[in-house]
């Protein structure tokens, strides 16, 4: 089981290319199948398409390594831990007020002591939010915003001033995330206490050694289903680990669950409301996180997890 999320182009690319390219190869290998992968798609370029193609397949190879030798990945990858931390996510710009409280606060009484809310889209209106964000979820939870590259670098630097009142600790992409100048400003001069994110657009190796040389933020944000699959957030780990800087594993919780137990700078994984309810849908065996941590099932070979193909069947193309 492999999956990501782009267009429908990816599936393509994986029928025609990669599946000849991976035919024949060891299952046991993957690696070995990745760099088969990225070679043969040199010129087509890494970026987009061409690595959530190779990150899906990946995926899928590594779990089918799992379940050759009947065996969790975490355990095939090695466990430096048994769970790990998740931050409830969701908090659209286009939620009422009453909307944004109620889905952190239903986190926070499932046990979820961490929340991030989206802002950006009206900036006069994000510290009102953040108010009301804080004031549903209480003084002991941590509260995350995420700007999605929404603002400039000046309004950035007013927001988290701002922001400082509500006892934000976590700021996302305050900036683009291209503008690595930008994110060194910010994290220079937030306040103490706030963390700079950034990194969920990476899809390979060199565009997280970038990020990290430029000293560009506090965590280090990485996706399995676009950097290259369970090989590439390994290589993304080891960059982490080289600058001494904690990871944060974004999106698919499904997918990133194994992987995150097994990768010594992850500080948590993102519960997306869209990708929790997505994989509810489409897959059985997806774990429901406890007191805040999600944990691998042992149980059951490889992720854990296993397509309905029933329930998927209606969104085929």
């Amino acid at each position: 089981m492999g999956y990501t999320y782009a267009d429908a182009a990816t599936a393509k690319l994986i029928e025609t290319l990669l599946s000849q390219v991976i035919e024949g190869q060891d299952a046991l290998s993957p690696a070995a199948c990745w760099n088969a992968m990225a070679a043969r798609t040199r010129n087509l370029g890494r970026p987009g398409v061409v690595a959530m193609a190779i990150s899906a397949v990946d995926i899928a190879l590594w779990d089918l390594k799992a379940h050759l030798l009947n065996s969790p990945l975490i355990t095939l990858l090695g466990a430096v831990r048994d769970s790990v931390p998740v931050y409830g996510s969701g908090g659209f710009t286009s939620y009422s007020d009453k909307q944004l409280q109620r889905q952190l606060a239903t986190w926070v009484a499932q046990g979820i002591l961490r929340v991030k809310m989206k802002i950006g889209r009206d900036p006069q209106a994000d510290a009102r939010r953040a108010g009301a964000a804080r004031e549903a979820i209480g003084p002991a939870t941590q509260l995350f915003v995420d700007a999605n590259g929404a603002y400039s670098r000046k309004q950035a630097l007013a927001q988290a001033e701002l922001f400082e009142a509500m006892n934000v600790i976590w700021f996302e992409e305050p900036v683009s995330s291209d503008d690595l100048e930008g994110l060194r400003l910010l994290r220079d001069r937030a306040p103490a206490g706030m963390d700079i994110a950034a990194g969920e657009y990476g899809y390979e190796p060199g565009y997280f050694r970038r990020m990290l040389s430029a000293g560009a933020v506090d965590v280090l944000q990485a996706d399995a289903t676009r950097c290259g699959g369970i090989t590439g957030f390994l290589q993304v780990a080891a960059l982490c680990e080289a600058y001494h800087l904690p990871l944060s594993a974004h999106t698919a919780p499904a997918v990133h669950t194994h992987v995150g137990c097994a990768v010594t700078p992850l500080r948590h994984l993102e519960y997306f409301h869209d990708h929790v309810r997505i994989e509810n849908m489409f897959f059985d065996g997806v774990e429901t996180p406890v007191k805040g941590q999600l944990s691998p099932d042992l149980s059951r070979p490889g992720m854990g997890i296993e397509l309905k193909r029933l329930d998927a069947q209606r969104f085929a193309a």
